[in-house]
């Protein structure tokens, strides 16, 4: 599982900082603020993503790109749990994927393996197979909200 020791902090950094979101390392051991799964998983309040360095970089990518894809109402209030429906999670997974090849080391092939090592359940079985064949509506959803452009490169703009 890639982690956010492995590829460092700062470009993590720097893929939020378009998006005016921020990034907050915890120290080890130290419970992750605003994560709703626990233990390394990443953690969101607003704005801002909490990591620690045992964090995977799926679970990074996963918090930050909710925050991206919801509304404005929403992401005012956002402590732990974004919420959303099931469309706006198919979103945020596919975006994920799309913002990994923004981070040396890390990478769409690296994420999805992360993604099914972990337990992301798909439709047909694995995230690669979802993401090239069956997730048009998430791809849709990001081109709709002006997330990602028509050549599904990320706008590094925040749904409003």
């Amino acid at each position: 599982m890639l982690t956010v020791a492995d590829v460092g902090d700062g470009p993590l950094a720097e893929l939020l900082r378009p998006y005016g979101l921020a990034l907050v390392l915890q120290p080890p051991g130290e419970p992750i603020t605003g994560s709703f799964w626990g233990d390394s998983e990443a953690g969101v309040v607003g704005r801002t993503i909490y990591v620690r360095d045992d964090t995977p970089v799926h679970s990074f990518l996963h918090e930050a790109c909710h925050v991206i894809c919801m509304d404005e109402a929403r992401r005012a209030g956002l402590h732990r749990d974004a919420g959303g429906d099931d469309l706006e999670e198919a979103a945020v997974c596919y975006l994920q994927v799309l913002l990994a090849d923004q981070i040396e080391g890390a990478g769409r092939d690296r994420i999805m393996a992360d993604m099914d090592t972990w337990g992301y359940s798909f439709r047909l079985g694995n995230t690669r197979a979802w993401f090239d064949s069956d997730a048009e509506d998430a791809r849709l959803f990001l081109l709709n909200h002006g997330l990602i452009d028509a050549r599904c490169l990320p706008t590094m703009r925040l749904r409003s």
